[in-house]
């Protein structure tokens, strides 16, 4: 019975690994839809995220059939409860890809100016950085690393600001406020993946130390 049970733990971790590499690659086809303004690439992501879903789904009721015929305790049960919350942040961060896309789309044929779409770069890429220490991290079991996405997501925090400050400085025509206006939805969006990365960090911890603790407030605004 326990080697049952820990061969059907190993299995869930391992589709949570999976739908994080789906959704660190629907990031990664979201930045590029925004530096190629490409709308048909937009729409390729909001039809990828149904394949986020489907290891979600799976994993959330793999993990529902695991606690209706065991009776998992201590490390055990802090594992279960951690992958759920983890599974949740995973959805949710692919969800903010979709919100992306669908933003991106909404503003073609006219697209966002130049000088805002070089911004989303940094950002996107710490982003992808942080979904991958904060898998590696969970992985390890290492309370080490997942506390270094604090500093990690300063950077993404930074830019977003930054962001904000660019779009007044371009002024513009109502055409441009409203990219300008998308623009700062689409920044809040990765901003947002990157709180959701610290989120499963501290999901790290939680199984570690058996005690749970926020590692920023600053993390945890609301639509965590």
């Amino acid at each position: 019975m326990r080697t049952e049970f820990q061969t059907e733990l190993d299995r869930l971790e391992s589709l949570l690994q999976g739908e994080a590499d789906l959704v660190a690659r629907a990031l990664r086809e979201t930045l590029d839809a925004i530096k190629t303004q490409d709308a048909g690439l937009a729409g390729h992501v909001i039809a990828f995220d149904d394949q986020v879903d489907a290891h979600f789904l799976a994993v959330d009721s793999g993990i529902e059939t695991l606690l209706a015929r065991q009776a998992p305790v201590a490390t055990d049960l802090r594992l279960v409860l951690s992958m759920l919350h983890i599974n949740l942040h995973l959805e949710r961060m692919a969800d903010q890809c979709v919100n992306i896309a669908k933003m991106l789309r909404n503003i073609q044929p006219a697209g966002l100016p130049d000088e805002l779409i070089e911004e989303f770069e940094p950002m996107g890429v710490r982003a992808e950085q942080m979904i991958r220490v904060a898998m590696d991290s969970f992985s390890a079991r290492d309370v080490e690393r997942a506390e270094s996405l604090v500093d990690l997501d300063n950077l993404i925090d930074d830019r977003n600001r930054l962001m904000a400050k660019r779009i007044i400085e371009l002024g513009g025509d109502e055409q441009q406020r409203e990219a300008g206006l998308m623009a700062i939805l689409m920044s809040r969006c990765i901003e947002r993946i990157g709180d959701n990365a610290v989120d499963i960090g501290e999901q790290t911890a939680f199984l570690v130390t058996g005690s749970f603790r926020e590692f920023q407030d600053a993390s945890h605004g609301a639509g965590a």
